[in-house]
């Protein structure tokens, strides 16, 4: 049995990291960061300097922010949460914006100055706004989570405080706690009642905007080119809903996305392949939702030790953490899961992320292919053995070695993206 203790701080972990949101987190953000400014100020500021760290700048350039008309960038992502935000909504902050409201933006932005630069913060995850209007002026920060505000200040004087740090869980549920043999004792014994209420919002909403990226002309269409192009087995099936889901959300669907980690992508790409598969063999809602926990929990081990922002791509722990709920789903104990892990993080790390944009369903898709792969190798009695490569002497060590590979092998790879990006590099 899980001692009581442990089972609660699961759910914990489940309860923060599976949280609504409206169009990709980080330009959602600069919104609600953005409107909690314009609270601050009590107008809309006639000038906004933008501090924020590169991993900001680089999520935020290629994304089409929701009920902006189109638009990509920080800058329209300031100025729809000033226009038009609530804060109150946290990561929906702009999800029900007006066409009165729309046409306020297009005038607010050919008069509003906005200057953008990328700060030297340590934190991955820094949004720092400063706005001025009518001699009064205005500051909101946000560090390390995406509603995360560490400092208020009006006209000099400091209203909040709170002392930055370069760590992404301060005040977080403990994820030291997490390993594969405990995630899969947990979603054995956890009362389905306690599940619920947390993982159906993240079947129903991430299931509705896979099937609009699938109806729809969004994105690069790889959930589309998926199904037409290699049939629709169901492992076809798996892939295109987790990537047709991005494919929807990266170019600025308004349907909302349950998060995980931080992230749409992956809350998107844990879940739709297990929904895919519980479907295909009439599974129960309980089955479906013990083997959605294992996806979950596994993909959020994974990212403990790599940072909610990073080179890593993180599509790719998603797909793994997919992978292991598939083979949780289709009988699989411990050994299964551990070497589909295993085998599916020596498949694909290192997958570099250069951003949020339409080219994410494709990794999503490959992602998924490489957990559903690391499960076939173990049915044929093939695993990826200790000292090959990165895989470590279990699949706890392995996974926190692919922390160490995040955090410490990928900080240049993160730095040499970003000068790509905004064409430093010659």
């Amino acid at each position: 049995m899980l001692e009581q203790s442990i089972l609660q701080n699961y759910l914990d972990i489940l309860r923060e990291e599976l949280v609504p949101a409206t169009g990709c987190t980080e330009p959602i953000a600069i919104a609600y960061c953005a409107a909690t400014l314009r609270e601050l100020l009590g107008a809309l500021p006639e000038q906004v300097d933008a501090a924020v760290s590169g991993n900001i700048l680089k999520n935020v350039k290629s994304v089409v922010v929701p009920n902006t008309g189109g638009r990509k960038g920080i800058a329209p992502a300031i100025a729809v949460g000033l226009v038009a935000g609530d804060a109150a909504r946290d990561l929906q902050v702009i999800s029900a914006v007006t066409e009165k409201q729309l046409a306020e933006l297009d005038a607010y932005l050919q008069r509003v100055v906005i200057s953008v630069s990328c700060s030297h913060s340590p934190c991955q995850l820094d949004i720092d706004l400063r706005g001025s209007c009518g001699g009064h002026t205005a500051r909101v920060r946000i560090t390390n989570h995406h509603t995360n505000i560490v400092c208020l200040e009006r006209d000099g004087e400091v209203l909040r405080e709170l002392p930055v740090v370069d760590s992404a869980e301060e005040h977080r549920a403990d994820k030291s706690l997490l390993n594969v043999a405990d995630i899969l004792r947990f979603a054995a014994e956890v009362p389905l009642e306690d599940l619920l209420p947390l993982l159906e919002p993240q079947v129903s909403c991430n299931s509705a905007i896979a099937e609009e990226g699938l109806r729809g002309a969004w994105g690069a269409q790889i959930g589309r080119i998926l199904l037409e192009d290699y049939g629709d087995d169901i492992k076809q099936r798996a892939k295109a809903y987790a990537a047709a889901g991005s494919d929807a959300r990266m170019s600025g669907c308004e349907m909302p996305v349950v998060i995980l980690s931080g992230s749409g992508n992956q809350g998107i790409t844990a879940c739709m392949p297990v929904v895919a598969y519980a479907r295909h063999i009439g599974a129960t809602r309980e089955q479906l939702y013990r083997a959605l926990a294992v996806s979950d929990l596994v993909t959020v081990h994974q990212k403990t030790g790599i940072g909610r922002l990073s080179a890593y791509c993180g599509a790719i722990s998603a797909g793994v953490g997919a992978g292991a709920g598939i083979c949780y789903l289709l009988g699989g104990d411990y050994d299964a899961v551990a070497h589909t892990v295993v085998n599916a993080v020596a498949i694909l790390s290192g997958t570099i992320c250069d951003g949020a944009k339409p080219s994410c369903a494709a990794k999503i898709a490959a992602a998924v292919d490489a957990g559903i792969m690391g499960y076939r190798m173990y049915l044929h009695h093939r695993e990826f053995r200790h000292g090959e490569g990165i895989v470590g002497s279990n699949v706890d060590d392995t996974i926190a070695k692919v922390g160490v590979l995040a955090q410490q092998g990928m900080r240049q790879t993160d730095r040499t993206i970003l000068d790509i990006m905004q064409d430093r590099c010659s």
